[in-house]
């Protein structure tokens, strides 16, 4: 998108989500009623929770030609103690309200994303634990999803006290979604939340990188571009925490010039904040949802950058075994060492 005008000014928007999207006195978050949505026709398994929380199938295999994707499934079992690690496991998803951000991809539909009171119901962390108590076998990932849970950062120390208060700390995995959007997570929480954030054993934070260059952010995204380089700096502040942490990077652009630069400075970028991160980082392949197909069926742009993510996903395997020796290669992403992170 060419016109800086209707480019989304994330630092803007994002603030004005976040006063509608939590009610930092009440404790609440606001979620989205998956139940009605459009949305709704994707799920393997109706909503559940009262129309609040949904059944998400995660699976280690993926598309030929894509590295396989074992999060959240690695880190959850190595939390949790399970063995052998299946291929498949199941979370229960709540999905905060907003997200500043409106990635053609997104396989959240509009109305899902802009806090809107007749698509969602406030919660506070007891509430949604208390819905997850009552599923009958309850799978043992929680994912906090949205939306965009960056926005709202207490929601996950108010997840993890709410677990604990219900005994459900210690046989229930805890997975948060970042898009990289705001500092909120610095800015909102404080010192008691982040030592709840790292003290916590069960807990992995995944963090998602929208592009490969300025260029294809901005185009994923809606956002303005400088948004790229706000990415690292985040990215930065959330390893330096210490946390368990991971990452998803998604590779679509318009563009055919430049993929396979583009791909390898992104490497060097997420180097250059911790030297073995990308073996923590899993490429998304961009898949067609209902809400999606309605969006590249008007633009020839994003259905061309389908095909040009299958270039890119060629030079970002062909980076990292240049860069990395088979053998760090081949351990499981949970085992892959940081420098500053969790030891």
């Amino acid at each position: 998108m060419s016109d800086q005008a209707k480019l989304i000014d994330t630092i803007r928007f994002a603030a004005q989500l976040r006063t509608q999207a939590i009610d930092v006195d009440g404790g609440r978050i606001l979620i989205s009623r998956l139940a009605g949505s459009g949305q709704e026709v994707d799920l393997t398994v109706p909503a559940n929770c009262g129309g609040y929380g949904r059944i998400r199938h995660f699976r280690v295999a993926t598309a030929e030609g894509w590295p396989v994707n074992p999060l959240p499934i690695f880190p959850a079992c190595k939390a949790l103690g399970v063995r052998p690690v299946p291929e498949l496991m199941t979370a229960l998803v709540f999905q905060n309200a907003a997200c500043a951000w409106r990635c053609w991809y997104c396989f959240v539909p509009e109305e899902l994303l802009r806090a809107d009171r007749n698509h969602s119901a406030w919660f506070t962390a007891d509430e949604l634990v208390e819905l997850y108590r009552q599923i009958p076998d309850p799978p043992r990932i929680i994912d906090l999803s949205g939306g965009s849970p960056d926005l709202v950062p207490e929601w996950t120390p108010w997840m993890m006290r709410a677990l604990k208060a219900a005994g459900r700390h210690e046989d229930t995995y805890l997975w948060t979604d970042d898009n990289l959007s705001t500092t909120y997570l610095f800015d909102a929480l404080s010192s008691a939340d982040l030592d709840t954030l790292r003290s916590y054993r069960n807990y992995g934070r995944v963090c998602c990188v929208k592009g490969f260059d300025a260029r294809s952010f901005s185009f994923n995204t809606r956002a303005v571009a400088d948004g790229f380089d706000r990415q690292f700096e985040i990215l930065r502040r959330v390893l330096g925490l210490g946390l368990d942490t991971y990452g998803y990077v998604t590779l679509t652009s318009p563009h055919s010039d430049g993929v396979a630069q583009g791909v390898a400075d992104l490497l060097d970028r997420l180097q250059e904040i911790e030297p073995n991160f990308p073996l923590r980082i899993v490429p998304l392949q961009i898949q067609i949802f209902t809400p999606v197909a309605q969006r590249v069926s008007r633009d020839a742009e994003r259905e061309r950058s389908l095909h040009i993510q299958e270039e890119a996903i060629a030079a970002w395997n062909s980076e990292l075994q240049k860069r990395f020796d088979a053998e760090i290669r081949a351990r499981p992403i949970c085992d892959v060492p940081l420098e500053g992170g969790p030891r």
